[in-house]
């Protein structure tokens, strides 16, 4: 098996990754409910902090991600294509091989106070989701944003899960010295499509709880609205129901993100499109004929209906990054893009 992230280059650089034995990896599985059928793979890394590569389309730098793989599931998750540089496949290995950098906190606190690190901005959650089930029992975040607060270094976290509110004090905490940006992911309100597409989430409704009780503790929170799922959650009605709650909720901002399928994603979820939805394949098939994302025309669609539905519920666009809060303190605010803003985050 190829354990990438076991070696001293960052993950972007890596042309030639080393190949380690079992014996750099420890495999547990633990016979509980939450657990059943998950196999995690204990490793220490020796880089946790992670650089974009420069054509990368992200509005930050730099991430921290303490697993691969992820127990959420999401049939759509483009980070499904990073379990084959694992020799890994991106289906059901990525939903039930984890892989748990046990050494992120101590590492991260390490990097953090070389004098080569400048305090940059760290993303998290734009991988895997670092709140997903294998995080209750791992505890990894806590020391995570310690490691953060400590250095007053600013942060943001993008998330599905609920296991946020866990950390409700050290975020708070570390609100104080630093610039912290949460956003949830919330695409849809729609159950019934949740329960299919994204089976190993909270329920959107449950999401929306996290939004409210950070904002309740002075933390805004921001929605992204990802993806909007073609054919199957882009109504007009759907997308005004979506809105809606997202609004109720106290969300500070709502970005909507339509469905892209890179390779790896693209197989797994046309999959899982032609057991549910065999109707739609055909439509799939010409909708994203030209690569990854939707056509602009499509985009622009869907994003001028929710920028209107948000300023109709009082929420209103946001700019790329602006729920991440990168923006340097005392910078003026940058108008909304005209155009939608494609984040490759789910």
């Amino acid at each position: 098996m190829r354990w990438e992230n076991l070696t001293g280059e960052p993950e972007h650089r890596r042309a030639d990754p080393a190949l380690f034995g079992a014996d750099a990896v420890t495999t547990r599985t633990f016979d509980t409910p939450e657990f059943r059928g998950i196999t995690f793979h204990e490793v220490r890394a020796r880089s946790i902090l992670n650089r974009v590569p420069g054509a990368s389309r992200m509005p930050f730098e730099w991430t921290v991600n303490p697993y691969r793989g992820c127990t959420h599931a999401c049939v759509y998750c483009f980070a499904r294509k990073t379990h084959g540089y694992l020799d890994l496949d991106t289906g059901i290995d990525f939903d039930t091989q984890i892989v748990v950098k046990v050494n992120a906190p101590e590492l991260l606190r390490r990097q953090l106070a070389s004098r080569r690190w400048q305090g940059d901005h760290v993303a998290m959650g734009t991988n895997v989701d670092c709140y997903q089930r294998a995080e209750g029992r791992y505890r990894l975040m806590p020391g995570i944003i310690s490691a953060l607060t400590e250095h007053a270094n600013p942060f943001s976290i993008l998330t599905k899960g609920t296991l946020i509110l866990r950390d409700l004090e050290l975020l708070t905490r570390a609100a104080r010295v630093t610039d912290v940006g949460i956003s949830v992911s919330v695409g849809f309100t729609d159950t019934g499509l949740w329960r299919t597409v994204e089976p190993g989430t909270p329920a959107p409704e449950r999401r929306l709880d996290v939004v409210r009780v950070l904002g309740e503790h002075g933390i805004g929170c921001g929605v992204l609205m990802a993806p909007v799922i073609p054919f199957l959650s882009d109504h007009p009605a759907q997308l005004r129901e979506t809105v809606r709650a997202i609004a109720a909720a106290g969300a500070t901002s709502v970005t909507p993100l339509v469905l892209h399928l890179r390779p790896g994603a693209r197989e797994w979820f046309m999959a899982w499109l032609g057991q549910h939805h065999p109707h739609l394949v055909r439509r799939y098939e010409r909708l994203y004929a030209e690569g990854a994302y939707a056509p602009k025309w499509y985009q622009r669609r869907i994003t001028r209906q929710v920028h209107e539905l948000a300023q109709e519920y009082g929420i209103g666009p946001t700019r790329a990054g602006a729920a991440r809060r990168i923006r340097p303190a005392g910078a003026a605010e940058a108008p909304a893009p005209s155009e939608p803003t494609q984040l490759t985050l789910l």
